[in-house]
């Protein structure tokens, strides 16, 4: 770590080493200087894949396809995902407000001190711009993801969708949602026998969860509303979800969930026999439908 290193000065330190080396400059000078060269701060940015799966940028492109044509033909399409969680109490939530004195909020974030952790699950649809976000205060399980879908569904899409009988889910590989785990899927398969739907899903590749429409179209504006204010209680965690705007149109609903979901769930042979699951011929691994049993 020895040496200078010039890319941390600011431009009044710039000014004085130059001038330290005989060089009779002054700050503004250098950071127009600077300026001219195309130089500016700048932070990390988070772009590289330690994995980059060779069937990345297919299956971007079947995505892509898949949504225009089901916007198209009106069939719903919603992208989940579960939203970062968070604890319930008096703690620092990163952001400024406009305020006479600074709100004085705990000094550490320990778990111990909170009323709970809020686990918000969202849902997007894409073709109305529209968010729902079920908050949990239990675990992030696929019982969990798929009584949120079946809450939106019930609360929602059918009214948005009366003529509907396919539904198309975009998600990540990750959580509640990993397509490499059974229970995913049986509970899945819960959900289409539950609302009478054909369930068409696809995956983001690995590494590629922030292509995911709800980062980009809902969970950022959520944070922006809620940022700098301590989320004292559920109900405010709501609250704050649904005064959530933007200036294209977008709008967003939520609901509490009290209830407890279990982990640890171990998935039977009966219930995998039964299962009316279809693996697409393109790109099996992260495209699928399930089938209504009844």
């Amino acid at each position: 770590m020895g040496g200078l290193r010039w890319t941390h000065k600011t431009s009044r330190n710039l000014a004085g080493e130059l001038r330290r080396k005989g060089i009779k400059v002054g700050h503004v000078t250098v950071a127009r200087l600077l300026r001219e060269r195309k130089y500016s701060l700048r932070t990390n940015r988070k772009n590289q894949a330690k994995t980059r799966d060779p069937d990345r940028n297919r299956q971007f492109k079947l995505l892509a396809r898949r949504r225009r044509r089901c916007v198209r033909d009106a069939v719903p399409v919603i992208s989940i995902d579960t939203k970062k969680k968070e604890l319930i109490g008096n703690f620092k939530n990163a952001g400024v407000t406009w305020r006479r004195e600074a709100r004085e909020v705990f000094d550490h974030d320990f778990p111990d001190w909170a009323e709970g952790k809020a686990v918000p699950f969202g849902i997007y649809d894409v073709a109305r711009n529209k968010g729902f976000v079920c908050v949990g205060r239990s675990s992030e399980t696929a019982d969990f993801a798929t009584r949120s879908i079946r809450t939106w569904w019930l609360q929602v899409g059918r009214k948005e969708y009366p003529h509907a009988k396919r539904l198309v889910i975009e998600a990540d590989c990750g959580g509640a949602n990993n397509p490499r785990t059974w229970l995913w899927r049986t509970r899945l398969q819960l959900l289409a026998d539950a609302i009478g739907l054909e369930i068409t899903v696809g995956h983001f590749p690995p590494g590629a969860s922030k292509w995911n429409l709800i980062e980009h179209r809902m969970f950022n504006l959520i944070s922006a509303n809620w940022a700098g204010e301590p989320l004292t209680s559920f109900e405010k965690v709501a609250k704050y979800i649904r005064s959530t705007r933007s200036k294209t149109g977008f709008r967003c609903r939520a609901t509490l969930d009290q209830r407890h979901y279990a982990t640890k769930i171990v998935v039977t042979q009966d219930e995998k026999d039964s299962m009316t699951i279809k693996q697409h011929s393109v790109l099996p691994k992260w495209n699928y439908t399930v089938y209504p049993r009844n």
